[in-house]
């Protein structure tokens, strides 16, 4: 009798659990559809898109203040822990699907935020995380995007790129670091390279973080004031600062040239963080869900294992 009551109480407690991890996931997908539905298309770079015209302090698609976002971000975090879980899972069945998330943006606009409130939500050990710095010798003896190939998500993961291949265009355009002439091969280059991606399974969500001059003088300032935020201060983020309408044409001319239907651009205002955050969850929660990674079926024989665990 003790034995049945004890597997009862199990299989009670079991069915609570999912029943609550359920309830939770429905609830953050309802809650975060708050945010507008078109906001992807809002985000969008499309035809004719002018990336001076958009207002980095603009909120599109969402009407709330900086608390409602905060709430809106907490309230996705269950589905896209959820949506992470399945994808990561999917894969052990054989499922070649994964997600890359490229993160581009001038000094400050807050790619560390991203990756720490809306990546840093979901399990670890489902993301891999590159930050590209400057290439070192090795790589610059091979392809540009020979580095980045090496840090391609494998099946069920979200890889993250902290800066990306997007420096060879960006960087070397202004900083005149490489031939124009082979600037402009680039671009072809990286959109055939983006298309074979994604042929192998791989979901491209490329963000450019759009902060203006001012908010990011006030961000450097406050570097400058903090002794905890030292760290995060370079004195070349001022060099780069001084050539912010080069950058800001460098960002239009890749924009213009890469951003396809299997690998849109979306510029997201970063003036205000929580916003930034926000629109980012939601861009990776639509992704996810245009996958539905699926449970994988259990390789073994299920009543099997629990009529043998029910014995010992």
């Amino acid at each position: 009798m003790a034995k049945k009551s004890a597997k009862k109480s199990d299989k009670k407690a079991e069915k609570k659990a999912e029943s609550k991890a359920a309830r939770k996931a429905e609830d953050g997908a309802a809650r975060v559809s708050l945010l507008g539905g078109d906001t992807a298309d809002l985000l969008r770079v499309k035809l004719g898109f002018d990336l001076a015209a958009l207002d980095p302090r603009s909120t599109p698609g969402f009407s709330g203040d900086k608390a409602a976002g905060k709430e809106e971000l907490d309230a996705g975090v269950p589905e896209l822990a959820n949506l992470q879980e399945r994808l990561f899972a999917a894969s052990k069945g054989g499922a070649p699907e994964s997600v890359l998330l490229v993160l581009q943006a001038m000094d400050t606009a807050g790619k560390g935020g991203i990756v720490r409130h809306v990546v840093g939500a979901v399990d670890p050990q489902g993301i891999a995380l590159t930050a590209f710095k400057a290439p070192t010798a090795e790589e610059l003896r091979h392809s540009f995007l020979w580095r980045v190939r090496r840090q391609l998500p494998t099946p069920g993961k979200i890889g993250v790129f902290d800066r990306s291949h997007y420096e060879d265009v960006l960087v070397h355009r202004v900083r005149k670091l490489t031939p124009l002439e082979t600037i402009e091969k680039r671009y072809d280059e990286i959109n055939a390279f983006e298309r074979q991606v994604s042929a192998a399974g791989t979901r491209i969500v490329k963000i450019m973080l759009h902060i203006s001059p001012e908010e990011q003088k006030a961000r450097l300032a406050e570097r400058l004031e903090r002794p905890d935020k030292h760290w995060k201060y370079r004195p070349g983020d001022l060099d780069d600062r001084a050539l912010w309408p080069d950058f800001q044409q460098a960002y239009q001319i890749a924009l213009d040239r890469t951003s396809t239907e299997l690998a849109p651009w979306y510029v997201v205002p970063a003036d205000r963080k929580w916003y930034a955050r926000l629109a980012v969850q939601h861009l990776l929660l639509e992704t996810l869900r245009g996958i539905d990674p699926q449970w994988p079926a259990a390789e073994f024989d299920v009543e099997a294992e629990k009529a043998r665990l029910a014995a010992l």
